[in-house]
């Protein structure tokens, strides 16, 4: 009678114990988890030294920190996404699907923020070519203030009345930029009217004398007085020292005050409108 191997046969065909199940699986998918893990460790390092690059290169050309703070930031974040999306591919995992969604959830956040990307532009805009700077006294967007600070969407000034202002890079970049600050120097514009019975020369030399004696108005360029206009009521003089920028309001205050004084002085009147009222009376008849 030939031996019955049916029981050698049942334990040859035996399902594989837990442990070997596991051992399957770490041997099919054991080197791709450790090459995503690679990839992961080694893609952060190298975004990192990306980065740390990047804003050497811009510290060197000596852009703005706030600019090299952000583009720094927004190299490393994205640096930071293509290393995870490799390692998870790495894994085995269909990635399309993923960048496609990526890129979807970004064309909505993009067209929902249509107005911050355009102030985070005009803000990129105002830092790199700096048409001005924290200090400097400015009109723009239809405000007239002090900057304070200069940021990525939006531009902090105070006013003369130590009110604060925030407004959007948009406005500012949308309009003309008046930046009183830019030059070490101004030029004082004034005009001093004088009666038409006055000695003009007289006025003119009091004048000269007056500016003369300031300290504060510079001898070059030139002090600039000279009649400009015969009015209805006077004769007017333009008056146009120059003065460094920090000196303009007090220059001007002051020699107005000291004008007035001195022609009081020397009997030279500073007309102002009037009118000669004539009343005639006609007896009845």
């Amino acid at each position: 009678m030939p031996e019955d191997t049916s029981g050698i046969i049942a334990a040859q065909v035996a399902e594989p114990t837990v442990v070997e199940k596991i051992i399957d699986v770490l041997a099919l998918y054991g080197m791709k988890v450790l090459a995503a893990v690679i990839i992961i460790v080694v893609g952060l390092w190298l975004a990192k030294a990306i980065k740390n690059c990047f804003v050497k290169t811009l510290q060197k050309r000596e852009v703005d920190a706030t600019l090299i703070g952000f583009f720094g930031s927004m190299i490393h974040g994205a640096l930071v996404i293509f290393v995870v999306i490799a390692a998870v591919g790495k894994l085995g995992v269909q990635t399309t699907s993923f960048v496609a969604v990526i890129g979807a959830a970004g064309l909505a956040v993009g067209l929902a923020l249509q107005g911050s990307l355009s102030n985070f532009a005009s803000g990129v805009l105002l830092i790199l070519f700096k048409p001005f700077k924290a200090g400097d006294f400015v009109k723009a967007g239809g405000e007239a203030g002090v900057i304070v600070e200069v940021g990525i969407l939006t531009t902090e000034m105070k006013t003369p009345d130590n009110i604060q202002i925030i407004m959007p890079n948009s406005s500012i970049m949308g309009g003309s930029i008046t930046n009183v600050s830019a030059h070490p120097t101004r030029r004082v514009d004034m005009t001093v009217g004088v009666g038409y019975g006055d000695d003009l020369n007289k006025a003119k030399q009091i004048m000269e004398d007056l500016l003369a004696a300031d300290e504060r108005v510079l001898k070059d360029p030139a002090v600039t007085i000279a009649v400009a206009n015969l009015g209805d009521s006077s004769v007017d003089f333009i008056v146009r020292p120059w003065v460094k920028s920090g000196d303009y309001w007090a220059v001007k205050f002051d020699f107005t005050k000291a004008v007035k004084e001195k022609f009081d002085a020397e009997g030279i009147s500073i007309p102002f409108p009037q009118r000669d009222v004539h009343v005639f009376q006609e007896q009845a008849s």
